[in-house]
């Protein structure tokens, strides 16, 4: 299996499930509501704006393999739309599964050789650092995900 369908298959396993953690966002987020994912826990993030800053760096990459350019800044991370409505975490799940089939996707369709090509800039490393940096961070919000789930449900 080529590097790129191997990564390809790590970042749709972290959001869809089957990765060797046991684990995955489909699973962490199901049956959140809007005002769970909206509640607050004392000194930390809500579960919804985790996905939002989960999904902000996967949504800004997309147009880089794509061609195009990365417009993406990390300052801007944290600024989620308010959610007031089950409608309003609804549209935000659907777009994080939709963003994140669509750059498993992308990542698949890399070439092999593309992997090792620098990522918009050299001082941001290669294809590969960056996918592998994506699957990082998704795994690192998942985990606080899953423990504000279980804080405020338990």
């Amino acid at each position: 299996m080529s590097t790129s369908k191997q990564l390809a298959r790590h970042f749709r396993e972290v959001h869809f499930g089957s990765n060797m953690t046991g684990v995955s966002l489909k699973d962490a987020l199901e049956g959140v509501t809007w005002q769970l994912a909206t509640q607050k826990a004392e000194g930390f993030n809500t579960i919804a704006l985790l996905t939002f800053h989960i999904n902000y760096y996967i949504h800004g990459v997309i147009p880089v393999f794509e061609g195009g350019t990365l417009d993406i800044r990390d300052k801007y991370s944290f600024d989620m739309p308010e959610i007031t409505s089950e409608a309003d975490w609804n549209k935000l799940l659907d777009q994080f599964w939709s963003d994140a089939e669509k750059l498993a996707s992308l990542i698949e369709q890399l070439p092999e050789d593309g992997v090792n090509e620098p990522f918009v800039q050299e001082k941001y490393g290669n294809y590969f650092r960056n996918i592998l940096g994506i699957i990082e961070h998704t795994h690192y919000h998942m985990g606080q995900i899953v423990i504000i789930k279980k804080m405020l449900t338990d």
